[in-house]
């Protein structure tokens, strides 16, 4: 069984691409393996402190390498990604060794999915950023990505509620991303 892991870009409990992930979860039951990326300790990026890396760096890098995918959810901040995002992607990108010639990552050649949920533009400034920063570091991004509009009461009461067409969208993403581990 594959394994993915989950990068929820938002630090919120109850964001609305936790929900989405959540989600995705039960559809993945009994096709794939998913694990959860916690993140929020990374230190911010600094070559002074890379090698030896610091114990929270070595452990995301570890379960990064140990996946067959990484699946990214992740909400729009001003026209972009979040900050942690960002960091936790410049971590992946540095090498795994000190003075490798080859600069050997552990996000080099990983799979990785994107979907992201918030406003009316649905991430997309997100998305495409994110896409082009992945495809820069070498990994396989999926294709098929989707970007959700957050139904107007999920901004008052925190609750995430997919429309059918939503559903089918997320399902077909599922299906894809299977299928692109192989």
């Amino acid at each position: 069984m594959k394994q993915i892991l989950f990068i929820i870009g938002s630090l919120r409990k109850q964001s609305f691409n936790r929900q989405v992930a959540n989600y995705i979860n039960d559809l993945l039951r009994n096709k794939a393996q998913v694990k959860w990326l916690d993140f929020d300790d990374l230190p911010f990026v600094n070559e002074d402190i890379e090698f030896p890396a610091p114990a929270a760096v070595a452990r995301v890098r570890e379960q990064v390498t140990k996946a067959d995918g990484l699946w990214i959810f992740t909400p729009e901040y001003n026209y972009s990604y979040p900050a942690q995002v960002k960091n936790l992607l410049d971590w992946l990108s540095r090498p795994l060794k000190a003075n490798d010639p080859d600069r050997h990552t552990s996000i080099e050649n990983k799979a990785v999915a994107i979907t992201g949920m918030g406003g009316r533009n649905q991430t997309k400034d997100c998305r495409e950023k994110l896409t082009a920063l992945l495809d820069f570091l070498r990994a396989r991004t999926l294709p098929t990505q989707v970007g959700l509009s957050a139904n107007p009461e999920a901004w008052s009461d925190n609750k995430v509620i997919l429309s059918e067409e939503q559903k089918l969208e997320l399902q077909r993403q599922a299906d894809d991303f299977l299928k692109f581990l192989v």
